[in-house]
């Protein structure tokens, strides 16, 4: 599109360089910027645009100009007003949604900008006086004050001098009501500088109050309303036909078409979408200026043609359609990374420039890289991990090396707990392989579903496919490894009736893994298959057969890349010699074990990336239809404890369940998660194994809170959202309202002499450490990151996540933690003790809060690094220091192993084989004590870990 200085008004210059809203008065036909203190105030008599800048991910800017006519507006000003922004969104660039807004009829995106409402004056300088107002929706309009404007399924606020008081209509709603108040709030501040009081009146309710009475005082005194309201009634267009008009030379001609298709819209044309209650005015991005006028008025006429000036007008230029215009056609190609043309911004630069103004921040700058969110900037990645593998309708506790191998024809269940925002968090997930079977799947959602319900909901739950895992995943297991076939009966069986051939992972066949991931923390090691077709030039691959083992290094990797690929390497096939094969120079050996040589990809496999959430409102109805509405600018305050919430972030859904929604339909979360996937409500083709977490209010976890900013003391208050918003309104936030506390602060200052022990990580190993294998310099780079104190390590348990529970004596063990009055901790902590008895029974230690085990939290480092006791944790003694036994307590190995039903009281959890007599040692061991402590530590540690000892 062509521009020219005339077409563009300098009014306009460095508009949408940043995030937020710029607002401008047509004064005398031209653009006049408003001030942002004025921001939101609008007068009948005036016309106004609004230019609502959006910053995404990707670090470009979204427009949305809105042109809004007050009802007293002149019609040359309203004119102005529908042409100016189609000259701003020429200095945009050509990228913006326009629309049209009405007085008493704006549209809910216009209306979020402007929380909570907007009330229109009629003079700028009035005295106060009585007035009422009625709250549709969205909208806020004047009404008569008078007893008339009164009806059972309507909310009025009554504003008077020196109190506002809120009418609850008999058929209004909880959230209505709560909304209400956030307009009582607005009045207040905005009119009353704050001090004013408010009162609510309840309709039906005859009770002898003091504001009651003086509420119906306005209206001569209380008598009931009639039971049948008048209703402003409002122009049905929901019947109106869908047509399409092309426009040429400023006239409508109706397209005929069986069906509206993409096809239809010509890139040289304009054309107009009639819907009924909306008008789309679609430009096409190779049109003119002035033909996008004509378009515009060509609306216009058409509208007043059809006597409906209420209807919504909207305006899109070409590859910026919104999603409600997509919505109307049968088919619509899927959107691939469309570029904006910088053509028009450039020229008008460059137009501008010539007459001596100030051009920076028109020309946008490119956007900047946008780099990989990094999992632990919002999970706490030291937390404890268990997992189990479902059969059929049981499940199987893994051990702890065993809980990071996932197999794709089976199921699994894994329960994560870590350390939150001052209180302890949950969060149990089901992951489902690719080969897996209905039955199993049925039985993982069934099982993990009851231990939330186990958990009171305090948990929250998570839905992951295989190949779909988020990074957060991947953080958590650290070291991830996905094996084809499947250890279940489900899956063997499969197997077996349908006559296929069994292809799980067995040591001594040959097999293939691709190593991916950002560094030791977070690494995957997938299984493919065994073919050279499967190689990839940006990634690292391990090839093994028996006693063979080769590490290739594809020609667009780096250090550290290959630096991951021998990490892994400990997991696959530890203490082996690997031989190193580069793109190119591999052997003949090595081709004859992929069955010879083949072409490979060169490109990296993509990853999806996270959109720019949105919020919707869900509603599931007898018949089990999903209702959604978006709810556009959103906030924490959007969340109503009655309703259901879906945030949709493309990669990952979130679906947020208020503490008062049903138990019934708590339990469906899920269901309505997989609904609106298949609804794919933003016509984003979402796949339908999209991970889904389930949000329970109160207890919001870290990666789901930083889409907002969260305050946590807005949950603080019991209650509907009508009585939370009226006590934090009248600032009563008695004690008798809050909710129970949740738990004290998280202590990091020492560690427990009844720790959990930590789980298996056969990768997290010393930097130090002898490695067959040569290292690169990047390879202790990462290393030493890795073992930073951040980060967790085989031979140092992670912090402690639990508070000290009252009344927990010092010296108490894991078992006598067990006496604890547990009734004092909060909720979640009784969930998580509770649980503990019901699955599989892993041993007292794997769910019981530390706090109950720990012998003191006041310990200090000085006192952990002391000599040995039995109420301490000593640091790991060097690699050639031998424990001297004397003063410790000795007990039979059945004991002292993680998977014991009668473990020792008050030992050492990460030293669990110094209470082995020497006998017992060198029988379990193999070696004496001595030589065991000369091993290096990773060795000791996996020693342990083969024994249950760690």
């Amino acid at each position: 599109m062509s521009v020219s200085m005339k077409e563009v008004d300098p009014a306009f210059q460095g508009a949408g360089q940043k995030a937020g809203i710029e607002v401008w008065r047509i004064e005398n036909s031209s653009p006049v910027a408003v001030s942002e203190s004025s921001y939101g105030k609008f007068f009948t008599g005036e016309t106004y645009m609004i230019l609502k800048t959006n910053g995404s991910k990707s670090g470009s800017f979204r427009h949305d100009i809105h042109y809004w006519i007050g009802k007293d507006a002149s019609e040359d000003e309203a004119s102005t007003a529908a042409v100016k922004p189609l000259e701003l969104d020429a200095a945009l660039g050509g990228r913006s949604v326009q629309y049209r807004e009405l007085q008493g009829y704006e549209t809910e995106r216009f209306l979020s900008c402007f929380r909570p409402c907007i009330i229109p004056e009629e003079s700028e300088h009035e005295e106060h006086k009585t007035r009422m107002f009625l709250c549709k929706g969205k909208h806020v309009v004047h009404v008569p004050c008078a007893r008339s404007s009164l009806n059972h399924d309507s909310i009025c606020i009554l504003d008077s001098k020196s109190k506002i008081f809120q009418f609850n209509g008999l058929n209004t709603s909880i959230q209505e009501r709560a909304k209400a108040l956030e307009v009582v709030q607005y009045i207040r501040d905005t009119y009353h500088r704050s001090k004013c009081d408010i009162a609510t009146i309840d309709d039906g309710k005859l009770m002898a109050d003091a504001e009651a009475g003086e509420f119906w005082g306005f209206f001569g005194g209380f008598a009931p309303l009639p039971k049948k309201t008048t209703v402003i009634e409002t122009q049905s267009t929901d019947t109106h036909p869908t047509q399409l008009f092309c426009v040429k030379k400023g006239q409508a001609e109706h397209v005929a078409a069986d069906s509206l298709t993409k096809k239809l819209l010509d890139t040289h044309v304009c054309y107009l979408l009639d819907c009924g209650a909306e008008i789309y005015v679609w430009m096409g991005r190779s049109t003119s200026l002035e033909e996008r006028k004509d378009a515009n008025r060509a609306a216009e006429e058409y509208l007043r043609d059809q006597e409906r000036p209420t209807s919504k007008i909207i305006r899109m230029i070409e590859n910026f359609e919104t999603v409600s215009f997509r919505s109307k056609f049968a088919s619509w190609p899927k959107p691939g990374d469309v570029v904006a043309s910088e053509e028009g911004r450039g020229k008008v630069a460059a137009l501008l420039k010539r007459q001596g103004l100030d051009v920076k921040g028109l020309v946008k700058a490119a956007p900047p890289k946008e780099e990989e969110e990094d999992p632990q900037a919002y999970i706490d990645c030291s937390g404890t991990l268990q997992v189990w593998r479902v059969n059929g309708q049981e499940k199987n506790l893994l051990s702890e090396a065993d809980q990071s191998k996932f197999y794709t024809g089976d199921c699994y269940i894994f329960q994560y707990t870590y350390s939150g925002d001052n209180q302890e968090e949950c969060l149990i997930g089901t992951w489902f392989g690719k080969k897996s079977v209905t039955e199993d799947r049925d039985s993982a959602i069934s099982q993990a579903n009851k231990m939330v319900e186990s958990f009171k909901f305090l948990a929250t739950q998570a839905l992951i496919y295989e190949g779909n895992e988020p990074i957060m995943f991947y953080a958590i297991f650290q070291s991830f490894m996905v094996l084809k076939g499947g250890l279940s009966n489900g899956y063997k069986n499969y197997i077996s009736e349908n006559g296929l051939e069994d292809d799980t992972y067995k040591e001594d066949g040959v097999a293939l893994f691709r190593v991916q991931g950002s560094g030791p923390e977070n690494m995957q090691s997938i299984q493919v298959e065994s073919s050279a077709s499967s190689l990839n030039s940006c990634y690292c691959y391990i090839l093994h057969k028996d006693s063979l083992i080769f590490t290739w290094y594809g020609n667009q990797t780096n250090a550290d890349d290959q630096d991951l690929a021998e990490r892994q390497l400990d997991v696959i096939k530890p203490d082996m010699q690997t031989r190193v094969h580069k793109e190119g120079s591999e052997s003949d050996q090595f081709w004859e074990l992929l069955g010879g040589k083949k072409k490979h990809l060169a490109q990296k496999i993509p990853r999806e990336a996270e959109s720019d959430p949105h919020l919707f409102s869900c509603t599931l109805s007898k018949g089990e239809d999903l209702t959604v509405c978006e709810i556009h600018n959103f906030n924490q305050d959007d969340l109503m404890t009655e309703d259901v919430y879906i945030l949709d972030c493309h990669t990952d859904i979130f679906l947020w369940v208020g503490q008062e929604v049903p138990s019934k339909t708590k339990t469906q979360a899920l269901a309505i998660g997989q609904k609106f996937l298949e609804r794919d409500v933003l016509i984003e083709y979402l796949s339908l194994q999209t991970p889904i977490y389930i949000i329970m209010e109160g207890s919001e976890p870290p990666f789901f809170t930083r889409f907002f900013k969260w305050d946590s003391k807005k949950f603080a208050v019991h209650g509907n959202s009508f009585q939370r918003k009226l006590s934090i309104l009248k600032g009563g936030r008695s004690t008798m309202n809050l909710k129970p506390k949740k738990r004290a602060p998280v202590s990091f200052g020492g560690r427990s002499g009844s720790e959990k022990p930590q789980r298996s990580r056969s990768v997290t190993l010393s930097s130090d450490r002898p490695r067959a294998r040569g290292r690169s310099p990047a390879f202790n780079a990462i290393a030493s990151k890795f073992d930073s104190p951040g980060g967790r390590n085989l031979s140092t348990p992670p912090p402690q996540l639990y508070p000290k529970a009252s009344g927990a004596s010092e010296g108490g063990s894991g078992s006598g933690g067990g006496n604890v009055d547990a009734s004092k901790l909060f909720t979640k902590s009784k969930a998580i003790a509770s649980i503990t008895a019901s699955f599989d029974k892993p041993t007292l230690e794997k769910l019981m809060p530390r706090s109950l085990k720990a012998s003191s939290n006041s310990t200090t480092k000085s006192e952990s690094n002391s000599k040995f006791n039995p109420h301490t944790i000593k640091e790991d003694a060097k690699e050639d220091e031998v424990e001297d036994e004397e003063g410790v307590t000795l007990y039979p190995f059945d004991r002292l192993t993680t998977s014991s039903m009668d473990p020792a009281p008050d030992i050492d959890v990460t030293r669990r084989e110094i209470y082995l007599s020497k006998t017992d040692f060198r029988e379990k061991f193999g070696m004496t004590k001595e030589a065991f402590y000369k091993l290096p530590r990773w060795r000791q540690n996996k020693i342990k870990i083969s024994l249950k000892l760690f």
